[in-house]
C-alpha cells in the first residue's frame, strides 16, 4: 500500500487540538507533532485514533468512547516534550474511517495498522472500544511471525458472544490462531469482573492469568520483566491498556468503572516498562469515555500513559 492509499483510509486530525504555547523554553507536543503527509516518512511514532464505540454498545456498555481520541489528543498536545524527542519524531495520521459495520471498520483499521508497521513505525492507537485489539493484534501477526500480547485489563475480553463486541477480541484472536496462548498474558484482572466460565476457558487454552492482587504482591516490574525475558521468540510485543483496569478515583471516565484497579502511577509505570523494550511495536489505549469523565481526568491520564511510553521508547532506541 502506498502512502496516498494509507491516507485514503484515514481522515486528518483536528488542527485546533494542536496546542501552541509559543515559548522556546517550554515546548509542547502540539508544537512538534506533525500531521502533514510530507512528514510521514521521517516519523518514528504514529498516532492513530478510532472514534467508534459500536463494540461497546453491542456489549451493552456505556456509549461515549467514540469521543475519546480527540480528548486524549487535546490533553496530550498540551504536555511538555521530553529531551529525547525532536520535531517530527511523532506523526498524527488522524483517525481510521469509521463508516460501515464494526466488522468493516476492523478490516479497514487492520489495513492501516499493517501498513504503518511495514513502514517501521511505532504505533500508538487511541480507541474507541476495546474491540480494536482484534484488528491491532491481527495486523501485528500479519507483519511479524509471532506476537506477544499483554491485555492490561480488569476483564478477560474472551466472551463467546456473536457478533463480536468490545468483550470478544482476544477470544477471536485465540480461536483464529492469530495469537498463541503461551504468548498471551492477562494482566490486572479482577475476580468479580469476570465469569468463572471465561477463566476456565483461558486456563484450558494455557493462557497465563496474572490478577491485580498477584501483580502487586509479586511486583509489577518483576512480573512483566520476567515474562519478557523468558519469551524471546515473538518479534513484536502488543500492549493493550483498557482504562477500566485503573481504579475509578483515578480514571472515572471509562466504559466500565470500578473502585478497584491500578493506580495512575502504576499504569504510567507499566507504560514506561513497555517503552523500554525494542520489541514493543504497538501501544493501544481503549475505553476512555469522555461522557463520564471529571475535569478530563481520564483523558489526561491516557495522555500521560502515551507520553511515558514515548519518552522511554525514544530513550532506548536512540
Amino acid at each position: 500500500m502506498d502512502v496516498l492509499k494509507l491516507f485514503d483510509l484515514t481522515f486528518r486530525p483536528d488542527e485546533s487540538l494542536f496546542f501552541q504555547k509559543n515559548d522556546a523554553n517550554d515546548v509542547r507536543f502540539g508544537e512538534i507533532v506533525k500531521a502533514d503527509i510530507g512528514f510521514y516518512r521521517k516519523a518514528k511514532f504514529v498516532i492513530l485514533g478510532v472514534p467508534q464505540d459500536e463494540g461497546v454498545k453491542r456489549n451493552k456498555g456505556r456509549k461515549g468512547a467514540r469521543r475519546a481520541p480527540d480528548e486524549i489528543r487535546r490533553a496530550f498536545y498540551k504536555l511538555p516534550i521530553p529531551n529525547t524527542i525532536s520535531e517530527g519524531d511523532v506523526f498524527d495520521i488522524g483517525n481510521t474511517l469509521v463508516q460501515g459495520s464494526l466488522e468493516q471498520i476492523h478490516e479497514r483499521h487492520c489495513q492501516v495498522i499493517e501498513q504503518l508497521l511495514r513502514d517501521d513505525k511505532i504505533v500508538i492507537v487511541f480507541g474507541g472500544g476495546n474491540d480494536i485489539s482484534y484488528p491491532d493484534c491481527k495486523a501485528l501477526r500479519q507483519v511479524f511471525s509471532e506476537v506477544m500480547a499483554f491485555n492490561i485489563d480488569a476483564h478477560f475480553d474472551v466472551r463467546a458472544d456473536t457478533p463480536c463486541n468490545s468483550g470478544t477480541p482476544y477470544r477471536q484472536l485465540l480461536e483464529e490462531n492469530l495469537l498463541s496462548p503461551e504468548y498471551f498474558f492477562e494482566i490486572g484482572s479482577q475476580p468479580f469482573a469476570n465469569s468463572a466460565a471465561y477463566q476456565t476457558y483461558l486456563m484450558e487454552k494455557g493462557v497465563a492469568i496474572h490478577p491485580l492482587e498477584s501483580i502487586r504482591r509479586y511486583g509489577i516490574d518483576q512480573r512483566l520483566e520476567d515474562i519478557i525475558r523468558h519469551f524471546t521468540a515473538p518479534r513484536a510485543i502488543f500492549w493493550g491498556i483498557d482504562m477500566d483496569s485503573i481504579r475509578a478515583s483515578d480514571a472515572p471516565g471509562v466504559s466500565a468503572p470500578s473502585p478497584i484497579g491500578f493506580s495512575a502511577e502504576e499504569i504510567c509505570h507499566i507504560a514506561s516498562i513497555a517503552g523500554k523494550h525494542k520489541r514493543s511495536k504497538l501501544l493501544e489505549i481503549t475505553e476512555v469515555n469522555p461522557e463520564f469523565d471529571i475535569d478530563g481526568r481520564t483523558a489526561k491520564l491516557a495522555a500521560l500513559i502515551t507520553a511515558y511510553f514515548i519518552r522511554e521508547k525514544s530513550t532506548f532506541e536512540r
